[in-house]
């Protein structure tokens, strides 16, 4: 079996709050990228629960956090349609998704 590996690395002021993002996937030509935010989510199948690390640094602004969360629920809707094939829910989160833009005011 192929092994692929990511790595996070979270650099941490003296509080351990977030101060720098770094991230690597080199089957994916990614190597030590800056990054300022992250969400990860992990399906835990014996315990049937979500897991999740979301890490943002500091210095994020709160506009980008907020482009962000778009772009990731956009995303979300995208996948959740490719894996459950479900095209009818996933226009439901696509609606929401516009309806969250409208109220964050990321769209004209």
């Amino acid at each position: 079996m192929k092994k692929s590996d990511i790595k996070i690395t979270v650099g941490l002021d003296d509080n351990n709050v977030p101060e720098k993002l770094m991230w690597t996937a080199q089957d994916g030509g990614v190597e030590q990228e800056e990054a300022k935010a992250l969400l990860l989510s992990v399906w835990d199948s014996k315990a049937k629960e979500t897991l999740r690390i979301d890490l943002w640094t500091k210095d994020m602004p709160v506009d980008e956090m907020k482009q962000f969360f778009h772009q990731t629920l956009v995303a979300m809707a995208d996948t959740f349609q490719r894996a459950t094939g479900d095209e009818k829910m996933a226009d439901t989160l696509r609606d929401f998704c516009d309806y969250f833009a409208e109220k964050m005011e990321l769209k004209a």
